[in-house]
């Protein structure tokens, strides 16, 4: 029993490591160990979404849920100024994605109507970012605006992005998860 001004830190008491060992082992004995016929199912629905099993893998067992959409930045999409277009490797990346909503954030001077345009049809929506800078709650606000028209919940949804500031947002909406552009769009 804890007496007064007991943090419930770590027990000081000796047996400690065997404790670990206890916690650990029963730990992993409740861990499912998955069928492989379901192993297959996640494997493939990696592949529809263009993500590999470990980004994929990590997302559900993260947020509990299946993606439901994929938010890209128009860093992550490479729409940086002067912008003629999506570059094709990476409309090609989009037209691919199957069963998720593809959506974009639009980063000024982008208007989200430009950003559909320029990507030529591999995006379902595209919203206006938090402007830079913006302080946690209005990113989230702006996070949350954008993904209504989804009816997503934000913790299905998985964010690609490319810069730190984005991966402060996908923090402060509570998205799934976020991932690196290089590691989405890459080999």
């Amino acid at each position: 029993m804890s007496t007064i001004g007991h943090n419930r830190g770590p027990s000081m008491e000796t047996g400690t490591g065997w404790r670990r060992h206890c916690w650990t082992r029963a730990r992993a004995d409740l861990l499912p160990t998955l069928p492989i016929e379901v192993v297959r199912l996640r494997v493939r629905r990696a592949a529809e979404l263009g993500l590999d099993y470990r980004a994929y893998a990590s997302f559900r067992a993260a947020s509990g849920h299946d993606v439901v959409a994929l938010l890209f930045s128009t860093n992550a999409l490479r729409l940086l100024p002067p912008v003629p277009a999506l570059p094709e490797p990476h409309h090609a990346r989009l037209s691919a994605i199957e069963g998720a909503t593809r959506a974009a954030l639009a980063r000024a001077p982008l208007t989200p109507e430009a950003v559909l345009a320029l990507a030529r049809g591999a995006l379902d929506h595209a919203a206006p970012a938090p402007r830079p800078f913006a302080g946690w709650a209005e990113a989230r606000r702006a996070l949350l605006d954008a993904l209504a028209p989804l009816c997503a919940p934000a913790d299905a949804v998985l964010m690609v992005g490319d810069t730190g500031e984005e991966r402060a947002w996908a923090e402060a909406a509570r998205l799934g998860a976020y991932l690196p552009a290089e590691r989405y769009f890459g080999p």
